[in-house]
């Protein structure tokens, strides 16, 4: 049996900070449309559930069915991962694509039922789980065959640790400078990628509505594209 180097030697820097895009942009794009449901992560609907026993709002059972979702999505993730490596095949570029589609049925499903009417309703939640789930495969696919670059759907531990390396470098306290450097200059671009993803999808989709998914859906058909040479190379007998 082939086996498949699981991290990509083609996918650096530039790959990280184009997933760190999509990630942001649809996580706003979403917050502004489906009444505050996070995408990206689950921490923020954890905290949204638990504001939801102080001050009732709208969109509870959305924010309730994305932690299943992601976990859902998260868990096919590894699965197919599996399935791949066992016939000799990188999963890098069909998890790419099985993202890329989730994320166009989360542009079309939301073009064509617009408007989404209430957060709690069936179209509001069927669109809104396309993004989670998306959103859920990124963090595996980081997990499973980007683990050498900075995470792309979670700043926080990137800017805290981004942070401290830019302290221990401008006082010299850093004991190995070097690596220092490497690692915040690593984790820096994913997290100003991220920001201005953010940013453009709540432009976007205040402007554009959900015809704005297409900018993200660009971006990752062309690292689909990228990414299919080198996991025929990496895929050796």
């Amino acid at each position: 049996m082939r086996r498949v180097r699981l991290q990509n030697t083609g996918c650096g820097t530039a790959t990280g900070a184009a997933l760190a895009f999509v990630a942001g942009f649809v996580d706003a794009a979403a917050f502004i449309a489906l009444t505050g449901l996070f995408t990206a992560h689950v921490t923020g609907n954890f905290v949204l559930i638990g504001a939801e026993l102080v001050a009732r709002s709208t969109g509870v059972l959305a924010k309730l069915l994305a932690l299943p979702v992601f976990v859902g999505a998260v868990a096919g993730a590894r699965v197919l991962a599996l399935l791949l490596e066992r016939q000799g095949r990188a999963p890098l570029p069909w998890l790419l694509a099985v993202e890329l589609g989730l994320l166009a049925g989360f542009g079309l499903c939301g073009t064509l039922a617009a408007p989404l009417g209430a957060a709690d309703g069936a179209p509001a939640i069927a669109v809104g789980m396309l993004a989670v789930a998306a959103m859920g495969l990124q963090n595996a696919i980081g997990r499973l065959s980007l683990g050498h670059l900075a995470p792309t759907t979670v700043m926080t531990v990137s800017v805290s640790q981004a942070v401290i390396d830019a302290t221990d470098l401008v006082l010299r306290r850093a004991e190995d400078r070097d690596q220092t450097r490497r690692r915040f200059l690593r984790v820096l671009p994913a997290i100003a990628a991220f920001a201005a993803g953010a940013l453009c999808g709540a432009f976007g989709i205040a402007h554009l509505a959900f015809g704005c998914v297409v900018l993200p859906l660009g971006i990752l058909m062309a690292l689909v594209i990228l990414a299919v040479a080198p996991a025929e190379a990496n895929a050796a007998p």
